[in-house]
């Protein structure tokens, strides 16, 4: 007499690994496009972060705004207006957070040699599609600008 195999043929594996890639294939996309959503939201909140370190940065050293972002920066000591403290460090010295690259830039001078009286910011996904999908500028208008197909500039709609 014939004794009863136990354990799963494997026509039911098969189904069941078919059944996982299929939710698979469906969760993946949405948690990219999450992924991005969140990268997007933290570019957002740091430029944010600088305009406000900015606005901080003018009224306590009345030196107008900083000259690059890692003035703005550093991790501990006295503030200065070298090493302010005012945004996290990892975004002062290489301008990189959650898939983007910000990019500061003094536009303007108070006179000959004088103090920085206009900046930009512009927060670029590394790799578009992958790190983010819309690209964000900002000045000392505190207005932050959105551009879904190429660099933002002043020109482009607020957010």
């Amino acid at each position: 007499m014939r004794q009863k195999q136990k354990g799963f043929s494997l026509i039911e594996l098969l189904i069941v690994v078919a059944i996982i890639l299929i939710i698979a294939a469906v969760a993946i996309p949405s948690l990219i496009q999450s992924k991005m959503s969140a990268n997007e939201a933290s570019a957002v909140q740091t430029v944010r972060d600088i305009n406000t370190a900015e606005s901080v940065f003018s009224i306590q050293y009345g030196v107008g705004y900083s000259t690059n972002l890692s003035s703005l920066g550093g991790t501990s000591g006295t503030p200065s207006s070298t090493q302010a403290l005012l945004i996290p460090d990892p975004v002062a010295q290489s301008g990189q957070k959650s898939g983007f690259q910000f990019l500061y830039v003094v536009t303007g001078t108070n006179g000959p040699g004088g103090t920085p009286s206009n900046y930009t910011v512009n927060a670029n996904p590394i790799a578009p599609g992958n790190t983010g999908r819309i690209w964000y500028f900002t000045d000392e208008t505190m207005v932050i600008r959105e551009n879904p197909t190429s660099t933002a500039s002043s020109t482009d709609p607020s957010i």
